[in-house]
């Protein structure tokens, strides 16, 4: 109900993109506090911080698994010497340029972390599907520079990538109901004016 607000973190810069585990005992969280922007988990009360992720790159936007052992997010890790440059000189001045992200999976502790799309363009917003096998996630790699986003399942290793939405419009940041039978997401469709975002629900159901 909004009442008894309390601080988490005190670090001078970014502390953001939080969610709380399934059991409500640990929070994933993005942070700069160490000059990159990593992934980190502490305890529901603030305690016990430990850092997930160990790349120079963005890693963030984490989700946890239904049964809160994994994790999935999404990163951007530069690799030319440029990139590379380009990177920490943003970094610098707390900004950051992820137009090329891909999804990753890893335990929620950091370990057996692997890349699990290779789309290209920018995929991000994953939520894990209700049989905690798969990933859900919002992508335009059919056309990098379009601003039309579609979701899109995909199996933790991979394979089975297939499109769920098809709308012309941008399509983004899914989430599950508790039960697994609804699915909610936003949307620029049926907007008025260019640009307009919406919240949708939807049935999930999937053909056997």
């Amino acid at each position: 109900d909004g009442s008894d607000l309390k601080q988490l973190t005190t670090t001078p810069r970014y502390d953001a993109e939080a969610t709380v585990s399934p059991d409500g005992k640990r929070i994933v969280f993005t942070s700069l506090r160490d000059g990159d922007l990593e992934i980190y988990t502490m305890d529901i009360n603030g305690t016990d911080v430990r850092r997930v992720t160990n790349r120079m790159g963005y890693d963030g936007g984490a989700v946890w698994s239904p049964d809160g052992k994994q994790l999935a997010w999404r990163a951007f890790q530069p690799q030319t010497d440029r990139e590379k440059s380009d990177y920490q000189e943003l970094i610098k001045q707390n900004l950051v340029r992820p137009t090329r992200m891909e999804l990753w999976v890893g335990n929620a502790d950091g370990t057996n972390a692997r890349q699990v799309t290779n789309l290209g363009g920018a995929n991000f917003a994953p939520v894990f599907a209700p049989d905690g096998k798969r990933i859900l996630f919002a992508s335009n790699h059919k056309d990098p520079r379009s601003r039309n986003f579609d979701l899109y399942l995909v199996n933790l290793d991979g394979t089975g990538l297939k499109q769920v939405t098809t709308h012309g419009d941008f399509d983004g940041f899914p989430m599950f109901s508790p039960d697994g039978k609804k699915l909610v997401f936003a949307s620029n469709r049926y907007g008025k004016v260019a640009g307009e975002t919406n919240i949708f629900v939807a049935e999930w159901k999937e053909s056997r």
